[in-house]
């Protein structure tokens, strides 16, 4: 029996937030936020329309029996949400925030207590997927308390999820976040691609007059720019018996670059404006003055009639005044700082940078050496423009040309960063000079976009969208994957032999379908450890299961790979057993592998890693 409520969940790097549709409200149920209750100062509980994605982990003694209490939890001894996001701001040892980053880092040992990164040893640590468990869980809370009340099958566990990941995510990113809903008690659960969410509920809000703005042919860019990432996807408009149709055809790399970046910049930029007037600050004292930017940002960003926002930091010493070091950081300044820092003015064939390799670093998070959107934005249309160098143009459509088959002719903003003006016409500027480069239309804006909520609302949709109701955009998986298969060759001193890339789930396969692959049968050691190698691609996208690829360089990247010791099941350890493959997206959108043994009595299913391996 289908639940009452269909619920969307967006589980961001910055915020999280909630929306929902009550079938049982009648003929016509409408998306709606929840207002989520948290604590946003010590004994203070409000309702807010965003769930800040922090967690703040006192001390042994540090707050005051009760402060972080909840109506549903009244020895509370953590907190999610503002009062993390603020007070944690001035602790950062004791602040786990980015969690979401952390989760899609194959580097790291996702499910190790790791987070805060800096903090202590002797200091409270969780997981990434701790973390997420735990912004999962106050939602839940949340809802319970404010919707459910004593109605079992009210509570949010006992709903319909769609909760959204980011389009770039890859199966072990994908596999973590399931692990996580599931620990926080969510069984009835979907995934969605955040970009799509966003485009669903734009959908939602313009209600039939979507046809109106776009047409047979368009291809959409959402361009979703968060508090951590940065993805890209384009949409493509088509026909089907007469009636507009919508295709998700090609999404960018995870790029680790956002809102967070910006934050950093702008302290960079203020740390040195008070080092010139003979303030220096130390590394706490940076660390409090981001959060502070970041702070300052979102309200020059949220309110255009502010011409200035305050950045506080503690002092150190009886020498300053009120024990704090005060800067007046002027609009113009932080729209100069963003725009010309990361959305540059770019040629159509520009390409990210790459930072020189240093022998050493620290530790953390993979972030993009070039801060510059619009170059990785060039080169993400570039890849893409020769993957769909073979589209035929619509009926009545003049033919795109050479070299702008991935150039969009509409685009629809998702991300808080977009909620500054200037940053959205920066954007539409530097497409507009590439189109006019190739000779092509100039890109337009799909009004109407919530750039805080429509995560949440889009995903709340597309739960609608499974029963029947409003209008599919049509995917399945956003790369094509494939396994690596070692070339079977005499030994050559000093040279391993070449892998080839074998596809097991091609480009766009749904999810709930499977596919065979009998007719390649490798090799499978068992009893003993081996190393398994996995590849995804965005761009090959007529490669069918079971297709081999020698020459995948340039064309498809490594994902974690897997390291494990499968079962010898009749053979001794090192036993060589002839196998063919079998994949499978279940409904929840994980992809699973198969390797059956050739009688069909075997079979071994390899796990995605989800844990440092290198």
């Amino acid at each position: 029996m289908a639940s009452r409520f269909v619920v969307g969940i967006d589980l961001g790097t910055t915020n999280s937030a909630l929306a929902f549709v009550d079938t049982g409200a009648g003929k016509d149920p409408r998306v709606t936020p929840f207002a989520v209750p948290q604590v946003v100062s010590q004994g203070a509980v409000e309702d807010r329309p965003l769930l800040p994605s922090f967690l703040y982990l006192p001390g042994d003694g540090e707050q005051p029996a009760g402060a972080l209490k909840l109506p549903w939890d009244a020895k509370r001894d953590f907190a999610v949400g503002e009062f993390a996001r603020v007070f944690g701001s001035q602790v950062p040892t004791r602040l786990v925030a980015s969690a979401k980053s952390w989760l899609s880092h194959p580097g790291a040992d996702r499910k190790a207590a790791i987070l805060p990164h800096k903090a202590p040893e002797s200091g409270r640590k969780v997981s990434p997927v701790e973390a997420g468990v735990r912004y999962l869980k106050h939602l839940a809370e949340a809802w319970n308390f404010a919707v459910a009340k004593d109605v079992a099958a009210n509570r949010l566990e006992a709903q319909d999820i769609v909760l959204t990941v980011p389009a770039s995510f890859d199966a072990a990113a994908r596999e973590l976040t399931v692990e996580a809903a599931r620990a926080a008690g969510f069984e009835h659960l979907t995934l969605l691609e955040e970009p799509q969410a966003a485009f669903y509920a734009w959908l939602d809000r313009c209600g039939e007059n979507w046809r109106q703005q776009v047409g047979v042919g368009d291809l959409v860019l959402v361009a979703d720019v968060g508090g951590g990432t940065t993805d890209f996807t384009l949409i493509e408009v088509g026909e089907e018996g007469g009636n507009l149709s919508l295709t998700r055809l090609a999404v960018g790399d995870h790029l680790l670059l956002g809102g967070d970046n910006m934050d950093l910049t702008l302290a960079y930029h203020v740390a040195q404006a008070l080092a010139k007037a003979g303030t220096k600050l130390d590394a706490t004292q940076m660390t409090q003055l981001t959060y502070a930017c970041r702070t300052a940002k979102e309200q020059l960003l949220a309110d255009p009639a502010l011409a200035s926002a305050p950045v506080t930091v503690l002092g150190k010493g009886r020498s300053l005044v009120g024990g704090t070091i005060k800067y007046d950081l002027p609009r113009a300044e932080v729209e100069r700082v963003l725009v010309d820092g990361f959305f540059p003015d770019v040629a159509r064939d520009a390409e990210p940078g790459r930072a020189a390799s240093a022998g050493l670093q620290e530790l953390g998070l993979p972030y993009v050496a070039d801060a510059g959107i619009t170059r990785h934005l060039a080169q993400f249309l570039h890849r893409q423009s020769e993957a769909l160098a073979g589209r035929e143009a619509p009926a009545g459509k003049k033919k795109k040309p050479a070299g702008a088959a991935a150039l969009p002719s509409a685009v629809l903003f998702n991300g808080g960063v977009f909620k500054a003006d200037v940053l959205r016409t920066r954007l539409l500027n530097v497409l507009g000079s590439w189109a006019k480069g190739a000779k092509a239309d100039p890109a337009r804006e799909l009004s109407g976009a919530d750039l805080d909520l429509a995560v949440a609302r889009g995903a709340a949709y597309y739960g609608l969208v499974r029963r029947g109701k409003g209008v599919r955009i049509r995917g399945g998986t956003a790369r094509a994957y494939y396994i690596g298969v070692a070339t079977n060759m005499p030994a050559v001193p000093g040279f391993a032999p070449p892998v080839k890339a074998l596809c097991v789930a091609p480009f766009g396969m749904e999810e709930g379908t499977e596919a065979d692959i009998p007719g390649y049968e490798v090799g499978l050691r068992t009893g003993a450890e081996a190393e398994f190698r996995f590849l995804g691609s965005t761009v090959r996208r007529d490669d069918a299961a079971g297709t081999v690829v020698e020459d995948w360089e340039g064309q498809a990247d490594e994902l974690a790979p897997v390291r494990t010791t499968l079962e010898a099941k009749g053979g001794g350890a090192g036993a060589v057993v002839p196998v063919h493959l079998h994949s499978k997206v279940t409904a929840v959108g994980q992809l699973e592998l198969w390797l059956l043994s050739r009688d069909g009595k075997q079979r071994w299913k390899l796990e995605f890693n989800v844990r440092e391996g290198r």
